[in-house]
């Protein structure tokens, strides 16, 4: 198993109190990602082949992947505005890391929802242009177009083709097929899929959005295997069971004070299904 970062230290909280009393604009509403992680009480992390930031929503799960994707340089597919202070927070932290493979990328649900955005905008094109070539091949099967000069020599061309061709054999020569667009969640997870290769750092930003509990269950194995046999790292966050249980996952609860490492069993959401499974399980 490969580990491409090591080790993560946390912007000090001195230095973060040192950066906020110096500054002298004050036309700022505040100073993110600063005097988020002090509350933590956590001022390192340590990295294993598979680590997960599990919290609810404003824990920093997810600055915390944007502060290691900033320090190591990995592939963005979308667009990341930060704040005015991320740059300066970054300059306070240590990474202890080697070479960042180039291939290296974080995936995020927004990634995820313009991926399927892009494939039914695209397939809405082929659609459009489908039906103008239906017309067209009409137009020109029956049109009576005589070649007088070499200016009439594409328009007749296109005119033999159609009456040479049926209706369906026209239309497929001259237009791509539809990208194949299956439910969100197989889509979602083929996004997951093609991007993840070999001999990489993958920062993943709750991969369980938009996947089913049967593909979540998929993707997890394909991470776990991934970084057993291909060389590959994984910095996840997330609160789904299903990514938690992965064997080997180094786990970092960012609900607790102090936030530290955990068991997967431990941990509030997971001991909520495990309740309720419980509760029911006459039922089953």
């Amino acid at each position: 198993m490969s580990l491409y970062i090591n080790s993560f230290e946390f912007a000090s909280a001195a230095d973060e109190a040192d950066f906020i009393l110096n500054q002298r604009r004050t036309c700022y509403s505040g100073y993110y990602p600063f005097k988020i992680f002090p509350d933590k009480g956590l001022e390192r992390v340590d990295f294993a082949p598979i680590t997960i930031f599990y919290g609810g929503n404003g824990s920093g799960k997810t600055t915390l992947l944007n502060v290691l994707a900033e320090l190591t340089g990995v592939i963005r597919h979308s667009a990341f505005s930060g704040s005015a202070f991320f740059k300066e927070y970054t300059r306070r932290c240590q990474l202890d890391a080697k070479a960042i493979p180039e291939s290296s990328q974080i995936l995020t649900s927004d990634d995820v929802t313009d991926y399927l955005l892009n494939i039914r905008y695209l397939n809405d094109g082929i659609d459009v242009r489908r039906n103008e070539l239906f017309d067209e091949y009409l137009d020109r099967k029956y049109s009576h177009h005589q070649l007088k000069s070499m200016a009439d020599y594409d328009d007749w061309k296109e005119s033999m083709d159609a009456k040479k061709s049926t209706q369906s054999m026209y239309v497929k020569n001259r237009l791509m097929r539809n990208v194949d667009m299956q439910s969100n969640g197989e889509t979602a997870i083929r996004y997951y899929t093609e991007r993840i290769d070999r001999d990489a750092l993958y920062l993943i930003d709750e991969p369980e959005n938009s996947l089913s509990a049967t593909r979540q269950k998929e993707l997890a194995e394909y991470i776990h295997q991934s970084a057993r046999f291909f060389g590959c790292q994984f910095v996840i966050s997330t609160h789904s069971p299903f990514f938690l249980a992965m064997p080997g996952a180094k786990i970092y609860n960012l609900d607790l004070y102090p936030a530290r490492e955990c068991k997967w069993t431990e941990l509030e959401n997971v001991r909520a299904y495990y309740d309720f499974f419980k509760e029911h399980e006459k039922e089953f």
